[in-house]
């Protein structure tokens, strides 16, 4: 809510697992109705802000990316109180200019993903989420500024399109990808960035640059030594990235620019008399404030 102790929700891969200046660390296990998140969660307190980690393809990188249970990792970190959602990823290059090394603050998405379940709604209960700007402008500014001020070559803006993997695209899929304008390649933001919105949860990502896929004729094909590599050199620059924009991120939270924290309020279509009672206990955390909203309206207790 408005006003409540912010508190960072970081999904990321291995250079993340030991945050530097991490404080009062400890690990906790959630359970989700939606199945098990990838792992135990790391809690503590970075720069003055309350922080929770998520190794999102599990400690160790055991998870491929198209079997990762994204509703059951965003459900726990809402029921964990996270208020705002910081994503490092890494990704391939689409564009000559973002180099091996680069960060992208991404601000759109293309889904090329099948099978993956996408949304925490459905029949019982159907809400239908704007997502025309995926991304929170301020917390992508915040990253923006963050990076930059560690020395990371970082460009404000691109579109990610995100593919289901676990292969890398083929040339010709490279090429389209690039002729539909896209800035980088992935296999991790979505539906994670969807089911944030859904979950109210203000979302940005740090695309970390590892490779120029397979696209570039000067480059030698994308292979995963390679993709190690570059991601170990990130590594650093991502941890001062996130220590810095932690230092920005302090106090109370504040408004979205898109009132992201109350899109459900003009999302849900189902009324509640034809609402699946089984499916509305699985919500309990993710559309919990719209829920308690409504019932007090009904009530005809003033809410905020």
């Amino acid at each position: 809510m408005i006003g409540e102790e912010r508190v960072i929700g970081v999904i990321g891969g291995s250079g993340l697992y030991d945050i530097s200046g991490l404080s009062d660390v400890e690990d906790v296990t959630v359970e989700s109705p939606w199945g098990s998140p990838s792992g135990r969660f790391r809690r503590g307190r970075l720069g003055g802000v309350a922080l929770v980690f998520l190794a999102r393809h599990g400690f160790g990188h055991h998870l491929a990316p198209d079997t990762i249970n994204y509703r059951a990792n965003i459900d726990a970190m809402k029921r964990l109180g996270v208020t705002d959602i910081i994503s490092f990823s890494a990704c391939g290059s689409l564009r000559e200019a973002h180099a091996p090394g680069d960060f992208v603050i991404v601000d759109q998405y293309i889904d090329r993903t099948n099978g993956r379940p996408s949304s925490f709604f459905g029949d019982g209960f159907v809400a239908h989420v704007s997502m025309a700007r995926p991304i929170c402008q301020a917390l992508a500014s915040v990253l923006h500024e963050s990076a930059l001020g560690v020395g990371a070559t970082t460009h404000m803006g691109g579109t990610y399109v995100c593919i289901n993997g676990p292969q890398f695209s083929t040339y010709a899929e490279s090429q389209l990808f690039r002729q539909w304008g896209a800035d980088v390649i992935g296999m991790t933001n979505m539906p994670e960035a969807r089911l944030a919105r859904e979950a109210e949860l203000p979302y940005a990502c740090v695309a970390m640059v590892t490779d120029y896929d397979c696209w570039h004729e000067d480059e030698e094909d994308v292979d995963v030594a390679n993709v190690i590599a570059v991601m170990n050199a990130n590594a650093e620059r991502a941890q001062k990235t996130l220590i810095a924009a932690t230092e920005r991120l302090t106090g109370r939270r504040t408004p979205t620019d898109a009132g992201i924290e109350k899109c459900l309020d003009n999302a849900v279509i189902t009324p509640k008399r034809a609402r699946d009672p089984e499916l509305i206990q699985k919500l309990d955390a993710i559309a919990g404030r719209f829920l308690a909203n409504e019932a007090a309206t009904a009530s005809g207790v003033e809410t905020k």
